[in-house]
């Protein structure tokens, strides 16, 4: 898709004399030197090895009564060393599909080793401490191998420990382990600027969205729904006005850090309209979250298509939203919907004219 539009875009700048078409070939050759994002090889391979590692631990697990303890023991410490070596082996031979393959068969098995295990001496264990572990493992070896494979199953098991959590007690809050959420998400991010598994870093973002969320459950408090809103649209202020939207840190990142940003700032918004669902409360909310999406356009619109089309979805489903809630009153629905189109109208008026005083200027500059 980027190639497709890449392309289009220097045949037009050849044809605008802007670029010479040698150039233009080189860039296009230069582009397609590099290694592709999705590999539908590497995916099949890391399919295949979570197969084999469920198939493994399965077939274990099958005949586990008839195979003597000491066996058992060294069959899983075997299986976990030869994965790790194997992939180091591979690694260093330049197989890095295959070698990822064993990496996220090695943070399976590890898994099911410590259930297993436990089971078989009868261990009374937390079932939180041997999630807590068995991410910290993934991690660690997502850090030495440089792997985004392990990167990501780091990822998943962040997930696996905060539903853990949940389900064991009962979604309350209990002692230090409901830090541990965005703990993890802070070292899956890391891991992922280390490794570049990009398309890791969402499993982070959502997992600090989910648990914030979850805070909200847990008190029902108005003022939490404001600070989500607050905290939310000030972040990504200042992710997209400078100095911090010019910064390395921030370009490196992407589109996340706008995206998600606005997405907790539109989480606050949407349980303020649950809360909020009558009377000039609701009609200060309403302009609220439309005047939160066109500044979210005017701000990321361009350049940010994730932001943009959820700043779309706010305000399309606000605009419903409110014209099912004020269905009674037609005089007020039509008032509110004025009073929005002329702000919505004054704030395109302004963003068009500093888009071509910026364009004047960047004409006199170059």
């Amino acid at each position: 898709m980027y190639r497709g539009r890449l392309e289009r875009d220097l045949s037009l700048w050849v044809e605008k004399g802007l670029l010479p078409e040698a150039t233009a070939e080189s860039l296009l050759v230069e582009y397609d030197s590099r290694p592709a994002s999705f590999s539908l090889g590497n995916v099949l391979m890391v399919l295949a090895a979570i197969l084999l590692a469920a198939a493994v631990l399965l077939l274990v697990a099958s005949n586990w009564e008839a195979i003597p303890r000491l066996v058992r023991v060294g069959a899983i410490l075997a299986l976990i060393w030869a994965v790790y070596i194997g992939a180091a082996l591979l690694f260093a031979r330049g197989a890095s599909a295959a070698a990822s393959g064993l990496l996220v068969i090695g943070a399976l098995s590890f898994g099911g080793a410590i259930s297993l295990v436990g089971q078989m001496y009868h261990l009374s264990g937390d079932e939180q401490t041997v999630m807590y572990l068995w991410f910290a493992v993934a991690a660690v070896s997502a850090a030495l191998f440089r792997s985004g494979a392990a990167t990501a199953i780091s990822g998943f098991l962040s997930w696996a420990s905060f539903a853990v959590y949940l389900s064991n007690y009962d979604s309350r809050w209990v002692g230090f382990d409901p830090w541990a959420p965005p703990i993890m998400a802070l070292i899956v991010v890391a891991l992922v600027r280390f490794t570049g598994a990009h398309r890791a870093r969402h499993l982070a973002y959502l997992l600090v969205v989910g648990w914030l969320t979850w805070l909200y459950a847990l008190h029902e408090d108005i003022r939490v729904a404001i600070a989500f809103v607050l905290c939310g649209m000030a972040a990504f202020v200042a992710v997209s006005l400078p100095p911090l939207r010019g910064s390395a840190f921030i370009r490196s990142a992407g589109a996340a850090p706008a995206f998600y940003a606005f997405l907790v700032a539109a989480v606050g918004l949407l349980l303020l309209n649950i809360e909020l669902d009558e009377g000039w409360p609701l009609v200060l909310v309403g302009i609220a979250t439309l005047a939160m999406a066109v500044l979210a356009i005017a701000l990321q619109g361009r350049d940010n298509g994730a932001v943009r089309y959820l700043a779309y979805a706010t305000f399309a489903a606000e605009v419903f939203y409110l014209a099912s809630v004020t269905v009674g009153s037609i005089l007020g629905t039509s008032s509110l919907f004025l009073l929005s189109g002329l702000l919505v109208a004054i704030v395109a008026w302004v963003v068009i004219r500093l888009e071509r005083r910026f364009g004047v200027r960047t004409e006199v500059t170059e």
